[in-house]
Order: C-alpha cells, then structure tokens, then sequence
C-alpha cells in the first residue's frame, strides 16, 4: 500500500471514531509513523484528506451493498430487502467505513456541508435508481404485484433512512425495533400502491 492509501486508511479509523473535529492530523500522522508536515505531501489539508477519505468510503460501501444483495440473489424479495436492512444494521456495528459514511451521510461537518452532500447525493441517488430497477424487474417477473414500482423503491429508500437515522443516534436496539415494527406495515403497504 503507498504512503496516500495508508494515510486515508489511518484518516478514515480518525474520522469514524473522532469526527471531523475531534479527528488530529497530528495522531493520524504518528499511527502512520511520519511527522504531521509530510501529510501536506499527499494532501492539502485536514478537509481535503476528509473529502478524500469519505469519497473511498462511499465508493467501497456502494460496492460492498450491491454484492451484498446479489449474494441473497436466491432469497425470496421480501427477505433480500428485509436482509439488506439488517446487513446495514450489523455493518455499521463492526465496519469503520460504515459507521464513518453513515455519520457523515446524516451528520456532515458545518464547515463542509456542502462539499460533503456533493459526494453524498450522488451516491444515495445511485442507490435509489438501483432500488428501482428493482422493483421494476420484480414486478415485470411477477414477483411484486405493485402498480408503482418507482414508489415501492422510494418508500424503501425511506425506510432505509428511518431505520439508519435511529442507528446512528440511538444504536443498534432501536434501529432493530424500527425495523421490527415498520418492515410489517412497509411491506403489505407498497403492495396496495
């Protein structure tokens, strides 16, 4: 791994731990083994090694969902999209890009707000058209009698953000309870939309 690589592998356990403002060049520098100066070498500064270190993680995580759901590819629908969500759940209790995507997702630094929506946006956007085509193949296979697949996939989209949301500030027993009492109600739901 070169020198950039290990540094925004060191910067993302910094960041998903402490933040954008708790997370020290300085700390990040010494778990590398190089002195704060030499990170100005790979990057301009604390906010350009933060947007770098969340466009990594969001590309990694984007990856890492779609096999994720191609591996439950023999699981009816109903336990694909129920087993992504719980997927979510437990990723984010045990992987730092996770943790660190979904925070900054939710809860960007004031300071770079808008860069880090920029990087944010697309990908939930990306996210969404995926849901949607499918739901379309689904319900074009018969699989999911719904009149309006475009709003099944939004609604699960949102669902996805009210079960993460309750994840991130509340923890892993009330995002399971979110799940637990909307997934009944999501899922007879988009069948009368």
């Amino acid at each position: 791994m070169n020198a950039k690589n290990t540094l925004l592998e060191a910067a993302l356990s910094h960041f998903a731990k402490d933040g954008y403002e708790g997370a020290s060049l300085q700390k990040i520098a010494e778990e590398v083994g190089i002195k704060k100066p030499s990170i100005y070498a790979h990057f301009k500064g604390k906010d350009e090694l933060f947007l770098q270190t969340l466009k990594g993680a969001l590309d990694e995580e984007g990856t890492r969902i779609i096999r994720r759901y191609i591996s439950l590819k023999d699981q009816p629908l109903e336990q694909r999209l129920k087993g992504l969500l719980k997927y979510l759940q437990e990723e984010y209790t045990r992987s730092s890009k996770t943790k660190f995507v979904l925070r900054m997702a939710y809860f960007p630094p004031s300071s770079l707000h808008d860069q880090v929506m920029e990087l944010v946006f697309p990908f939930l956007d990306s996210m969404e058209k995926r849901m949607i085509r499918v739901m379309h193949h689904h319900a074009s296979a018969g699989h999911l009698p719904v009149k309006d697949p475009d709003g099944a996939a939004v609604a699960y989209m949102t669902l996805i953000d009210g079960v993460l949301i309750e994840m991130v500030c509340g923890g892993l027993e009330g995002s399971q309870r979110r799940l637990a009492a909307s997934w009944p109600v999501y899922w007879a739901g988009i069948h009368h939309i």
